[in-house]
């Protein structure tokens, strides 16, 4: 994602260290798990005891972000059905989750925020619900034995007012109106505004989108679409397949008076970007370098990890691009203006779609993989396209990089109100650059290639990719990782002893 000075984006943590506990629930306080899959709440010690029902966690234990994300099951598929009406009007809507039990459940959570509820069934049957802050807290009429399948609906009105803020680059995040519809900006916790789910980035299911629009209006969601029912009364059901599985915060659900524009990328591979209504000719150049954007990244990163792509144009003042999974969020200014620029966000949120979309963050700390891979490539892309060098930006980022530990934390130890700072930009990219300068173009390239072919469609961190890039370059690189990705001071770059650091203001 990029805004502003980023110009990428994402969303907030809200005080989730401080909610209020329901009783009996297990906080699950341990390392995530490797591949972004739950162990049963409570570790090791509830698989002795899973046939004792007991409540499923209410959340991974995210040191940043504790609450997102649910133990006691995985999600296997959401089906979210939508009534849309008009922009700021709240409608019908409902989601029917399967999921499978990883422990004796006597209840469990859903990430859930506002919206006003109407009725949770587990298997067919009324269940009892709660809300509890964030989480919707709710008791099956009987309990779910480990292993075992089961199906959640959840009935609501969805209010599409709901937004939140964090002052980052992430911005407003939540619903997005749009002058005609709304689009979601989700990144990094903000699906539970939208729909109830299992939100962390480490945790992907597949989706079903079947989206109700009034006359005149159309809609597009994540993945292919499936089947377009006109219906008497005018209105239109949309239905679109993920194709594959999504984390909750790259899920994309717009809807506006929109033009398709259908092309065909790299090795046939379906492109169609969605514009609003009257900017298919103006955002045109830009959105036809797409094709140009994915050979070059195929070359550098391998095959592109998804079934289709294409460009959203946002319109929205809002001036944050976003990765949502195989449908790029571009803010239509993004498109009017300056090439360079333009390509910058293109390519980030292209970028995005290996690193960060296909191989997932495995906890909110390793979000430098994500961002720092993005903006380095954005960065080289631009090098050789008219824009700023390489060198001079990553020079000019050296210089700031104390200041920013300083102030924001250290690449790969963030807090919650930092995660989107520019030390998760330019600063990763940073450490990239100086891994590249360390082990040589040849072996950085083979390390890159390596780390989105070998985790490709999985959650790793950072951990993970010390330890794949040392056994790539063939010596352990942790000695000269850990500095430069916890250390309160910026290390020398290797083959530049004349850089310097600026002296940090407080």
């Amino acid at each position: 994602m990029k805004a502003s000075f980023t110009r990428r984006r994402t969303a907030l943590a809200l005080g989730l260290t401080g909610a209020a506990g329901v009783a009996g629930a297990v906080v699950l306080g341990g390392a995530l798990p490797h591949t972004g899959h739950r162990t049963p709440a409570g570790g090791p010690s509830a698989v002795s005891s899973a046939a004792v029902p007991s409540p499923g966690a209410r959340g991974i234990g995210d040191p940043l972000m504790p609450l997102d994300g649910n133990g006691g099951y995985e999600v296997r598929h959401y089906t979210l059905d939508f009534d849309w009406r008009a922009p700021r009007t709240p409608f019908d809507a409902s989601a029917t989750i399967s999921a499978a039990a990883t422990q004796a459940l006597s209840r469990f959570d859903l990430d859930f925020a506002g919206n006003t509820l109407h009725a949770v069934t587990v298997d067919g049957a009324p269940a009892a619900f709660v809300r509890d802050g964030d989480e919707l807290v709710v008791t099956p009429a009987k309990p779910i034995p480990r292993g075992g399948a089961f199906t959640v609906r959840v009935a609501y009105t969805a209010d599409p007012t709901q937004q939140r803020h964090r002052d980052d680059a992430i911005q407003d995040y939540g619903w997005m109106p749009t002058p005609d519809g709304t689009l979601i900006y989700a990144q990094p916790d903000g699906a539970k505004m939208v729909f109830p789910a299992n939100d962390h980035p480490s945790l992907r299911a597949r989706f079903t989108f079947r989206i109700t629009t009034p006359p005149g209006l159309g809609a597009v969601a994540n993945g292919r679409l499936v089947e377009r029912v006109r219906r008497p009364d005018g209105h239109t059901r949309w239905t679109y397949d993920s194709e594959q599985p999504v984390a909750a915060q790259l899920v994309q659900m717009a809807i506006g008076r929109f033009t398709f524009v259908d092309s065909t990328g790299p090795r046939g591979l379906p492109v169609r970007d969605v514009v609003p209504g009257g900017m298919v000719d103006d955002t045109a150049a830009y959105r036809s370098l797409t094709t140009e954007h994915l050979a070059w990244l195929e070359q550098r990163l391998g095959p592109y990890p998804f079934g289709r792509y294409g460009v959203l144009v946002g319109d929205t003042d809002l001036p944050v691009a976003l990765e949502t999974q195989s449908l790029s969020v571009v803010p239509r200014d993004n498109l009017l203006g300056d090439r360079v620029d333009a390509e910058r966000d293109l390519v980030h949120e292209l970028t995005h779609h290996w690193t960060g979309d296909s191989v997932a963050v495995r906890r909110w700390s390793d979000l430098w993989l994500s961002e720092g891979h993005a903006r380095y490539y954005e960065r080289l892309y631009s090098d050789a396209h008219g824009g700023p060098d390489l060198e001079s930006a990553m020079r000019a980022a050296y210089e700031q990089h104390d200041q920013w530990r300083h102030d924001d934390g250290a690449p790969a130890e963030p807090t919650g109100p930092t995660l989107f700072r520019n030390i998760r930009y330019d600063g990763s990219a940073l450490v990239l650059y100086a891994l590249r300068e360390r082990v040589g173009a040849q072996t950085f390239e083979r390390i890159e290639r390596s780390w989105v072919t070998r985790f490709r469609g999985r959650a790793a961190g950072t951990r993970d990719f010390i330890a794949l890039a040392s056994e790539v370059a063939g010596h352990d690189l942790a000695s000269f990782l850990t500095p430069w990705l916890y250390g309160a001071h910026t290390p020398p770059m290797p083959g530049h002893p004349d850089w310097r650091v600026d002296p940090v203001q407080d």
